[in-house]
């Protein structure tokens, strides 16, 4: 009697271990110098599947033990018999042919052959389901199967139109997929996370685009670019961090896309209300937490891409809110000065420096009063270097400095008591003293100066300012006092008692500061006329139109052998010359000791006025009537 089945093969059940699905949501590659957490969601049991992996001859491996029991009577035969020992087949096959297998020998070869090859994609096929099961690509999600051979094998996916077309499709599916899911079980969070750790997902896939910008059009033309903004009113806060990131990344200064193609994703972001989303954003973060306190760095970083552009710049200056929270921001008190505090005064400081209007706005907000308070800590005490905090200084001076040139900058600043806040920094303070240089260098210049000139005088600064004259300073602080005094012999009343009292300055002491004046003056020329000699030489090696094109870089070499620096020393030694006869006389001998006259600082004049442009609108007119007459002075 043939045995069954059952009595041949006892077979335990074979139990596979569940597996949990990694890896839902793809890891974006950092932004530095972000330290975003990542987005996070309770494990779902319906996200869960089983998997097993395969051999190649199809054996079950797993964790447990496919035990299979041999049957108790191992002579008991079943099914057919099996075929003939093939040296049985060559002994009773004497033509080749019929017997055994019933094919000839040379067909037996290429089938042996044939075998082989199978056997060899096998293993083949084996390895390659095991490196997919060890390593999966990233931007690939886990799948119940690994890719076939020919997938394997196949090139990677070419990155064109007709790809940000179907990921444009899937990115728009994912947001309306999660939109009606959270619509639909707004009371049940567990139905429609599912969902948003798939969008989470596709948001982030979209870092690719800033590695092939030339598809920003096709992007923006598909209407992604606004779909990418509206999830910035996403009720989850996490998603509209991850877009404001995404959006950091694609207009990041370090993409390499053309102007035109950055515009084209910008613009049609701008359109979606970008500007509006992004302060909302910033508005409802707390900090308190890690993520929304990426968020907000984030949201400062897309404020600064998008300030490349002065016309973006001037709109967040005078047509959003962001000043207002910029300056709210960086007065928050920390017991040490973090990063976005930071980065806020460095936003605000570039903001402000993109228009008038957006420096009329700081004003008007008190934003010159806020900075003094900001900066008075620092009078006497410097920040650490290389901190957050020296940045942090070093952009609230930036700020101040802009503002500085309005004419109602110089008066809130007078009003603040900035001058003698100054004052003190010159007095006590390390790294503000040439800051303040700075400051009162702008807040004394132009037309509208004068408040301030009579008020260093007023706050007895002429000593700490004549005190840093006499000492060797860098180039940039002397170039500072030079205009702080320049500024003040153009706009202090003549024969007033604050005019008198500079004057007498510089002829104390037998002339000490005219003297030191001189000295600047010779270092300045002799290196400018090196670089004036390297110019001739190069212009007369070149024909006129390339003559024309070389104009702006040699007017930078001059600038930087000190041009600057000997037209202000002239300018003020000009001044002298015609205020007082006996500083005349000591600024003749002294140049006489070189061989040189007054003609050398005419000279130097001249050339200064020639070089302005007489058909600008906000050219100083009033500056080139000074020059005109101090000229005739030293003829």
């Amino acid at each position: 009697m043939m045995a069954s089945i059952d009595d041949l093969f006892k077979v335990k059940t074979v139990s596979s271990p569940s597996r949990a699905l990694s890896g839902l949501i793809n890891e974006q590659k950092p932004y530095a110098p972000s330290n975003k957490r990542k987005f996070e969601i309770s494990q779902d049991p319906n996200a869960v599947y089983k998997a097993t992996k395969t051999t190649a001859n199809g054996d079950v491996k797993s964790n447990g033990i496919a035990a299979v029991e041999d049957a108790d009577d191992d002579d008991i035969e079943a099914g057919p018999a099996l075929p003939p020992d093939e040296e049985e087949e060559n002994i009773d096959d004497e033509e080749g042919r019929f017997f055994g297998g019933g094919i000839t020998n040379d067909t037996a070869d290429v089938l042996n052959f044939i075998d082989e090859r199978d056997k060899g994609d096998d293993a083949v096929r084996y390895n390659f389901h095991a490196t997919w099961v060890m390593h999966v690509p990233n931007g690939k999600e886990l799948s119940d199967h690994p890719p076939t051979l020919a997938e394997a094998h196949a090139q990677p996916e070419k990155i064109d139109a007709a790809w940000v077309r179907k990921l444009a499709l899937n990115f728009e599916k994912k947001i309306s997929k999660n939109s009606e899911l959270r619509a639909k079980f707004e009371e049940d969070p567990q139905k429609f996370m599912g969902s948003e750790a798939d969008l989470d997902a596709d948001i982030k896939a979209l870092s690719i685009l800033s590695d092939h910008p030339h598809l920003y059009g096709e992007f923006a033309k598909l209407g992604c670019g606004a779909s990418l903004v509206s999830l910035l009113s996403h009720e989850n806060t996490d998603i509209a961090i991850d877009a404001i990131e995404i959006i950091n990344e694609l207009t990041d200064e370090d993409v390499e896309a053309e102007q035109d193609e950055w515009d084209l994703l910008v613009d049609a972001m701008l359109e979606a209300d970008l500007l509006s989303l992004l302060y909302d954003n910033i508005a409802r973060l707390d900090e308190e937490n890690e993520s929304d306190r990426a968020g907000v760095y984030h949201v400062l970083s897309v404020m600064e891409n998008l300030s490349s552009r002065t016309t973006i710049a001037m709109t967040i200056g005078t047509d959003t809110s962001f000043i207002p929270w910029l300056l709210q921001r960086v007065q928050k008190k920390e017991p040490i000065i973090t990063q976005n505090k930071q980065y806020t005064a460095e936003i605000l400081a570039i903001i402000i420096q993109s228009s008038p209007a957006s420096r009329l706005r700081f004003i008007d907000l008190n934003g010159i009063d806020i900075s003094l308070q900001l900066l008075s800590s620092y009078r006497k005490r410097d920040p650490a270097k290389g901190t957050e905090e020296e940045e942090y200084v070093e952009n609230l001076f930036d700020s101040l400095t802009c503002s500085l040139d309005e004419a109602d900058g110089k008066a809130k600043f007078v009003e603040a008591e900035g001058v003698e806040l100054c004052l003190i920094m010159l007095r006590e303070g390390k790294m503000s003293k040439p800051r303040a240089l700075r400051l009162l260098d702008h807040a004394l210049g132009g037309p509208e100066g004068a408040a301030c000139c009579s008020k260093l005088v007023e706050a007895a600064g002429l000593k700490p300012l004549f005190g840093a004259f006499m000492k060797m300073q860098d180039k940039q602080s002397t170039e500072h006092i030079l205009g702080i005094l320049s500024s003040m012999l153009r706009s202090l009343p003549a024969n007033s008692a604050e005019r008198i009292r500079l004057l007498a300055k510089f002829v104390e002491k037998d002339y000490e500061k005219i003297g030191r004046a001189v000295k600047i003056r010779r270092e300045c020329a002799f290196k400018v006329a090196a670089v004036d000699q390297e110019i001739s030489t190069e212009r007369s090696a070149l024909p006129a139109e390339e003559r024309e094109e070389k104009a702006d870089e040699w007017l930078s070499r001059r600038l930087d052998a000190g041009l600057y620096t000997l037209q202000t020393v002239d300018v003020v030694l000009a001044w002298l010359v015609a205020e007082d006869e006996g500083a005349k006389e000591r600024v003749k001998g002294l140049l006489g000791e070189r061989g040189e006259g007054l003609d050398v600082v005419r000279g130097t004049l001249e050339d200064q006025l020639n070089s302005m442009d007489t058909s600008a609108e906000d050219r100083d007119v009033v500056f080139q009537d000074i020059l005109t007459t101090l000229i005739e002075h030293l003829r």
